[in-house]
């Protein structure tokens, strides 16, 4: 597995691993309807757009790759709180991947290149009840700083939790 700087022609396969993720991870979390209609290709235009945003490596989405091809990505830049402070907007992997390692991996290059970008910490917001997540970011060295938000995603009230770590 090899991680990089994404590339708007990877937009496809990076929004293939969002969606993927998403009905797989959030199955239970987030109604149905809402999982069942989520489409590859309305994401990837989307996804070819913030890649195409990046200003790396303060900002960009970086991939997971394999000889399968993409498996995994992670989208970053700065928070809005402070500009020293990096936010982690998201970081998946395709559900067949879980527990191999990559997930790891991918997070470890994430937390080098913002490392690179010269931010200080980082911040992510993670579902109160995606309880596999949690204790994923938790092995990482994150840990919740009483943050939290009401999110609606379709239709649904769901709570999340912000949670930090120190770079370097």
């Amino acid at each position: 597995m090899q991680t990089r700087q994404a590339w708007p022609d990877d937009a496809s396969a990076v929004a293939g691993v969002y969606v993927r993720s998403w009905q797989v991870a959030f199955a239970g979390l987030v109604p149905r309807h809402y999982l069942d209609a989520m489409d590859r290709s309305r994401e990837e235009a989307e996804w070819k757009a913030h890649i195409a945003e990046a200003r790396w490596p303060r900002s960009g989405v970086l991939v997971a790759e394999t000889e399968a091809g993409i498996v995994g990505f992670a989208s970053f830049g700065p928070s809005q709180e402070a500009p020293a402070t990096a936010e982690i907007g998201t970081l998946y992997a395709m559900p067949e991947v879980w527990g191999t390692g990559i997930g790891r991996q991918l997070m470890l290059a994430t937390l080098t290149t913002l490392g690179q970008a010269d931010y200080t910490q980082a911040t992510l917001w993670v579902l109160e009840d995606n309880e596999r997540a949690r204790r994923f970011y938790e092995a990482a060295g994150w840990r919740a700083d009483g943050a939290a938000v009401e999110d609606t995603t379709g239709g649904a009230s769901l709570n999340k939790f912000r949670y930090r770590r120190r770079l370097g």
